[in-house]
């Protein structure tokens, strides 16, 4: 028993070890199987994936792991915390494997990290959980009783979803003497029950048999099903239909449409009456069946009422029953194949992919995962893939149905940013039918590119004496990159020029890359910069290229020419004795002066040389061409110089009228624009020797004192005469600022009271206001505008308008005791009618006397140039005081002893107590005198003020 014992030992040991190897080795191949019952609740545990395929459980977690499952239930799913497969949703067998004998669930381990796919196959084992059913637990059978003993009549069968040993095993009857069951294996293992005659019926004996059939399984605990039958005894019908052929096959496309009859059963019976009516119908039949096909009771016909899914099922088989009216039947077998069509287009699904991959990604990089199925069969079920083409991509096959999705080549963003990588998938079938995928791929810059500039080289004229900053030019690079990797900044590559660093000369702008000029270059010091700009993009590491670029210098004329010979002369001219000594001075419009002493023998010929001015100009091109021009000349036709070379020559031989020296002005021109200029002056005295000439140069030293001492009376006589106009300004202003401080004091009271006495005939109206006048002898005219002024003069004049006195019988005077007195003392005078009768036109008229200001003068200016200016200088700042306007007019009276003064432009000149008058040059401030009125006593207004002079 011990050896026994061992033998059973060793035996599982080697058993396991097989499994365990079969098991290692399905691992290495990437593919797991598992074996789970049904029936288990979600989240049970199937297997230890991470332990099976000796993976990570950080490749789980990190990189993501997930399990797929075809179909649209996912009946497992992946822990990733623990890397154990479990189970998603409750699994009945019965329903996912219905007529397999082995039930396996496929699903595909896909690790996005890794991009590798594995196989795991779980096979569902049966449980005892569906106990035996009949389709109809009510049986109603009819059997005549003329049937004889042993006769067979088939029952309907039991269903057990299960299988093994859980499946239906036995069957069992009860309730009746006259039965038995009989239980028939058929060909494929099912059992079929029959019941059985046992002995011969008798209806009048009994007309019904009630029975009780039992269908169990093998389970633990064994579950059962029952069945009623009920056999009702017949007369005698001694003929049972008969079917013309046992088994009926037809063969028909899954494509066949719905309502199409697919086949007809025919059954005879020679009986007559109802006993030879025959009916067919479905004795056993499946729910999924009868929801497919349809038997015509009466013809037999088999019609379809669902389309067929070859798919689905490939074969039914059907069993059809003939019945007559006594009873007596007859059952027959039909088998419908269903062949395939192509009718399903290929199934692509995309597992996994990536979004997004770099540019330098090594080729063979998985960058999707593609799952293909066809359910058709045959050549309608295979598939092929394809890419698109012109992209750098390949596919793979990674296991039975998957394809990997891999880059051919090396990656190039700056060709093409992003793919849209169209998979197509076509299957065997005529016509073959066709789907596809589009993968969306970007692919990520890498900073591989360096900035490229615009131009192989930049060069730019920038004119000298430039402004600072001034803009040079711009450089211009462009980096294929894409986002920082792009972004380009500009800087100046170091170096130095005349021994300062060059970044003190031109800077260049980081961002855009102008160059600008920092400082003012100078073509005389440097004509030409050499300089390198460096462009550098922001990627890590940065990439950078550098560009040459030249800056020329371009000359403008800013330089005059130098005059080098004669020499400059540290004085303003040559003194005596100074030989050859020269001059320079500078001139108003910049140009330079020179000057110096040569010495020409009378006794030259036309042509000889006498001098040569030398000039050089520190320009370039152009702009240091030099030209001279004989510019001024003592005797004009006994010199002349050389046009280019400065040579100043004879142009005839001198004559003993010509002087003995001769001044020479050559002037020295560039040709830029524009042009500048220096000048020369040679003294060339004609002479025989050197004694001779010493001599003339002594004698012409004698300074020239009278030209300067006219020049400078002529400068204290402008200075005189501007202070005296200066002092008469300031005076006028003081009288101007005196009389408005008056203005602001109370009129005195006695001013009304001194006119109450005066007759109205001693007024004038102008405009409404009435103003008191005197007698006018001559008037002098003068305006701002010298043009305008006029001089008149009367000897005597009157104006009978006006009466000189008032009556007797009138008030006393404007004035006064005083002004009477002061009227009878004048030894001249003359009554005011007879001095204003001669000169009526000496009353200013309506529109005159809104734009005159009237100013009696007792005598005039002197008509010397000096005093008419200063006269003239007195109006014009008269005028600008506001005293008058443009065109004013001046009144002067030359009476014996009293003069007025009438203001009598209201609308201009506002008029205030405390006016200044003008008298022989003299300013007098009088008090004016506010007259009401009087042909209007509701208005209080000023009449215009009078002043006594």
């Amino acid at each position: 028993m011990c050896a026994a014992r061992e033998g059973r030992c060793g035996r599982r040991q080697r058993a396991l070890l097989c499994c365990v190897l079969v098991a290692a080795w399905e691992a290495a191949r990437g593919q797991l199987r598992y074996s789970v019952p049904e029936e288990l609740p979600k989240g049970s545990f199937v297997g230890d994936v991470a332990k099976d395929l000796a993976l990570e459980l950080a490749a789980f977690g990190a990189r993501g792991a997930r399990v797929v499952s075809q179909g649209r239930t996912q009946y497992f799913a992946l822990h990733a915390s623990s890397g154990h497969l479990v189970t998603a949703e409750r699994i009945d067998r019965e329903q996912l494997c219905r007529l397999l004998e082995k039930c396996v669930l496929r699903c595909e381990l896909i690790v996005e990290g890794e991009m590798k796919v594995y196989a795991i196959e779980v096979e569902i084992t049966d449980i005892n959980d569906n106990a035996p059913t009949f389709k109809e637990i009510q049986v109603e059978e009819a059997i005549s009783e003329l049937t004889a003993p042993g006769t067979r009549f088939p029952l309907t069968k039991a269903h057990d979803p299960d299988v093994g040993v859980n499946s239906l095993q036995s069957y069992a009857l009860s309730g009746d003497e006259h039965f038995s069951l009989s239980v028939q294996a058929g060909a494929d293992g099912e059992k079929r029950p029959e019941l059985v005659l046992a002995k011969a019926l008798d209806r009048e004996e009994a007309a019904f048999h009630e029975l009780l059939l039992r269908a169990s399984d093998g389970g633990d605990p064994a579950r059962t099903g029952t069945a009623r039958i009920r056999v009702a005894v017949l007369d005698a019908n001694d003929n049972a239909p008969a079917f013309s052929q046992a088994v009926y096959t037809v063969r028909v496309p899954e494509d066949v449409p719905v309502g199409s009859t697919l086949l007809r059963v025919t059954a005879t019976d020679p009986d007559d009456g109802t006993n030879g009516d025959v009916l067919y119908t479905f004795p056993e039949i499946s729910d999924k069946a009868s929801n497919i096909f349809h038997l015509e009771p009466d013809s037999g016909a088999i019609r379809l009422v669902r389309n067929l899914d070859f798919e689905e099922a490939e074969f039914h088989e059907l069993k059809v029953r003939a019945r007559d009216g006594g009873a007596l039947s007859d059952t027959a077998k039909v088998s419908i194949s269903v062949t395939d069509v192509n009718d399903n287009a290929p199934e692509l699904t995309v597992s996994s992919a990536l979004s997004e991959i770099s540019e330098d990604a090594a080729p063979g990089t998985v960058v999707a995962l593609l799952h293909v199925q066809d359910r058709d069969s045959g050549a309608n079920g295979e598939v092929r893939c394809s890419l698109g083409e012109g992209v750098p991509f390949r596919l793979e096959r990674a296991l039975d149905d998957y394809y990997s999705v891999v880059t051919a080549r090396e990656l190039d963003r700056e060709r093409a940013s992003e793919y849209n990588v169209t998979v197509r998938a076509a299957d065997g079938g005529s016509p073959a039918l066709r789907s596809g995928a589009v993968l969306a791929l970007r692919v990520l810059d890498v900073n591989d590119n360096a900035p490229v500039f615009a131009e192989a080289r930049y060069s730019a004229r920038l004119p000298e004496n430039n402004a600072e900053g001034a803009l040079v030019l711009t450089v211009r690079a462009w980096d294929a990159d894409w986002g920082q990797n792009a972004r380009v900044r500009y800087r100046l590559r170091e170096g130095r020029l005349r021994g300062a660093p060059l970044s003190s000369y031109v800077s260049v702008q980081a961002e855009t890359g102008a160059l600008y000029a920092l400082r003012s270059f100078d073509y005389e010091e440097v004509r030409e910069v050499e300089l390198w700009v460096r462009a550098e993009d922001g990627g890590a590491p940065p990439l950078s290229s550098n560009v040459s670029v030249r800056l020329l210098i371009a000359d403008e004329n800013d330089n005059a020419p130098q005059v080098l010979y004669p020499p400059a002369a540290p004085g303003p001219g040559p003194g005596p004795g100074s030989g050859a000594g020269v001059g320079a001075w500078g001139s108003a419009s910049g140009a330079w002066s020179w000057a110096g002493v040569e010495l020409a023998p009378r006794s030259a010929e036309p042509g000889a040389l006498v001098a040569k001015v030398v000039a050089v100009d520190a320009d370039a091109g152009q702009n240091a061409w030099l030209s001279y021009e004989l510019a001024k000349a003592t005797e004009p036709g006994l010199f002349r110089v050389g046009l280019h070379s400065g040579e100043v020559r004879t142009a005839r031989s001198p004559l003993a009228r010509d002087a003995a020296r001769h001044s020479l002005v050559v002037v020295v021109k560039d040709r830029g624009r524009p042009a500048l200029s220096a000048t020369a002056t040679l003294t060339v005295v004609l002479a025989e020797s050197v004694a001779e000439l010493l001599s003339e140069l002594g004698s012409a030293a004698a300074p020239a004192e009278p030209a300067g001492s006219l020049t400078r009376w002529l400068v204290l006589a402008v200075a005189a005469v501007s202070c005296l106009f200066l002092a008469f300004l300031l005076l006028l202003l003081a009288l101007r600022l005196r009389r408005w401080r008056r203005s602001r004091l109370p009129p005195p009271p006695s001013a009304g009271a001194a006119l109450r006495g005066v007759p109205a005939s001693h007024f004038v109206g102008i405009d409404g206001v009435r103003a008191f006048l005197r007698s006018y002898s001559h008037d002098v005219s003068l305006t701002a505008d010298s043009r305008k002024s006029q001089l008149r003069c009367a000897g005597g004049s009157c104006c009978d308008t006006l009466p000189a006195r008032p009556p007797p019988d009138e008030a006393a005077p404007l004035r006064g005791e005083d002004a009477a007195a002061h009227r009878a003392a004048e030894p001249d005078g003359l009554p005011v009618s007879a001095a204003t009768a001669a000169a009526p036109h000496s009353l200013p008229s309506r529109s005159a006397s809104r734009s005159g200001l009237r100013l009696p003068l007792v005598s005039c200016f002197p008509l010397s140039t000096l005093g008419f200016l200063s006269w003239l200088g007195c109006l014009q700042f008269l005028s600008v005081l506001g005293l008058g306007m443009k065109g004013s007019l001046i009144s002067s009276v030359p009476t014996p002893s009293q003069q007025y003064l009438l203001l009598d432009h209201v609308a201009h000149i506002p008029m205030q107590p405390g006016l200044e008058c003008l008298q022989g040059g003299n300013i007098h401030s009088l008090s004016g005198v506010a007259v009401p009125v009087s042909h209007h006593p509701h208005r209080k207004e000023f009449l215009p003020n009078i002043c006594l002079v």
